[in-house]
């Protein structure tokens, strides 16, 4: 689909806006135009072409390409990154600003790329800006330490050198057909020019031992086709939306794409202004535009936290035709849908999040987790062997009809306001001098969402009043990971192993929170 969008760029009313933003005044104004993007696109291959960053060497098996770190922000210059890279057969991997520089610097040890491309605002999180940044809950590491760096986007005084070739000589853009959203082979992975990989997000695991999903080219490029297969965006319409998975569907269909602005009220004056035919904002973007009064349009979409039959019914209610709800993990994206109606229906216990999407199959191990494969799932983790089943952390069950119910999280990951947050990454961090103990855990806040606890066990004799003072430093540097509220008491512990209980923990931490 990389491809198609590349070629459709082109082809397709090159001279129509591709990404549009909302102005305060109320206009709207195009960031870019289908031509230019691509255009940039061909700019940027041709700058790592010269740099000689490429596929992996000759024979059967190459191996990954080089490797690109990109701490850019969602919009034109990430998605023209992405093309060229794809291009190239280059692989991406993402850098995330709120996981803390800890333990991104550790997850890059992993995956250390060739080269790093970066925008001025994340070179001003890894520098002059850091104090500020903290307040965001943004860090990151000096990102020279990573490797060589380039500036994508405009540059300020203290960024590195902007990514530009020498000359225009990039390798051809592949040559494809029209593009087009579906084919009889859409949830075949073997129809891509070749399965190397694509893209590195890194997950769970320990700062220790990081562990990072790597998807092919092949398997992306499945899951972008199902997500096109689900929403069949169509041309000369707006679509609400700024992640991967929505700007190339709704670009590769003619759509114009507008991304969500930060604040709810503004997202309210976008939908009220645009009328979308399509909005995918998270079910914490969706409570907030909601407490604002915000209308909807055409279907929205919405994942990557639980969203409750209530809350699509609100936003039905607000004046949507369709409210949705998404499961997908970073290992597979997305893996099931269901419509409002359909939700709102089900009567028996735990969450319906619907049908497995096309190509993709369920199952559950006997301890009742939910397992998932399919030709869009994640090829392997990083420095292990493929593995074409997904452990998902969920407990579900199975519908005679073979729809998913979840019934809660079978480990003790935690997640709030859409972000996933793993106690492992961070809990070591937390063990100060004078810290006997501590466990992040997850409060249920009643609105769906979770609270992050931490709770902590001073050693016999330690000052809580000191501990605090020790603890801030590395409170600061967790990032988006930082926990709501710092409790002090004793952990609770179970089984032979006396090893903390979490579940326990949280009714603690829940207790107290209520008081």
């Amino acid at each position: 689909m990389l491809d198609r969008l590349s070629h459709a760029l082109r082809t397709d009313h090159p001279e129509r806006p591709a990404i549009l933003r909302h102005t305060a005044l109320g206009t709207v104004r195009p960031v870019i135009r289908r031509g230019d993007l691509a255009d940039l696109a061909d700019l940027y291959a041709a700058a790592l072409h010269a740099r000689g960053l490429g596929p992996g060497g000759p024979g059967p098996d190459p191996g990954p390409g080089a490797t690109v770190g990109v701490a850019v922000r969602p919009g034109p210059h990430a998605l023209a990154v992405m093309l060229a890279a794809h291009r190239l057969g280059l692989r991406i991997a993402v850098l995330d600003p709120s996981a803390g520089p800890d333990v991104l610097a550790a997850r890059l040890a992993l995956a250390r790329p060739d080269l790093v491309l970066a925008d001025a605002a994340a070179q001003a999180v890894a520098g002059w800006a850091r104090p500020l940044a903290h307040r965001a809950d943004l860090a990151l590491p000096q990102l020279t330490a990573l490797g060589p760096v380039a500036t994508v986007g405009r540059r300020l005084p203290g960024c590195a050198p902007r990514l530009r070739p020498a000359d225009n000589s990039a390798p051809p853009a592949p040559t494809v057909g029209p593009p087009a959203l579906s084919a009889p082979s859409a949830l075949s992975a073997d129809d891509d020019r070749d399965s190397g990989d694509a893209v590195i997000v890194f997950t769970s695991g320990t700062t220790a031992r990081p562990r990072a999903v790597v998807h092919t080219r092949a398997g992306l490029a499945v899951g972008l086709r199902t997500v096109a297969d689900l929403v069949r965006p169509r041309p000369g319409t707006v679509v609400l939306g700024g992640t991967f998975f929505v700007l190339v569907p709704a670009l590769a269909a003619g759509a114009a794409v507008v991304l969500p602005a930060r604040r709810p009220a503004a997202i309210g004056r976008q939908l009220a202004r645009l009328s979308p035919a399509h909005t995918y904002l998270t079910p914490p973007q969706l409570r907030a535009a909601l407490a604002t009064g915000a209308r909807f349009t055409g279907r929205v979409w919405t994942g990557s936290a639980p969203a409750d039959a209530a809350l699509l019914r609100r936003v039905k209610q607000s004046g949507a035709d369709q409210a949705w709800s998404v499961y997908a993990l970073t290992e597979l994206f997305p893996a099931a849908a269901v419509e409002e109606a359909e939700k709102s229906a089900h009567d028996g216990n735990g969450d319906l999040v619907g049908h497995p999407l096309p190509g993709v199959r369920a199952r559950l191990a006997d301890d009742g987790e939910l397992q998932l494969t399919g030709p869009g799932a994640r090829h392997r983790y990083l420095g292990e062997e493929p593995d074409p089943w997904i452990r998902t952390g969920d407990r579900a069950t199975l519908t005679p009809d073979g729809r998913i119910v979840l019934a809660g999280r079978l480990k003790d990951m935690v997640l709030r306001r859409a972000e996933n947050i793993y106690p492992g990454l961070y809990e070591p961090a937390l063990h100060v001098p004078g810290v006997e103990l501590v466990v992040l855990v997850g409060v249920p806040d009643g609105n769906g969402d979770e609270r992050l606890v931490a709770l902590v066990q001073p050693a016999p004799g330690a000052d809580p009043q000191h501990l605090r003072t020790a603890l801030r430093g590395p409170l600061d540097r967790m990032g988006f990971a930082r926990p709501d509220a710092v409790l002090f008491g004793t952990v609770p512990l179970a089984g032979r192993s006396r090893k903390p209980d979490r579940s326990a923990a949280s009714t603690y931490c829940a207790r107290e929170l209520a008081r």
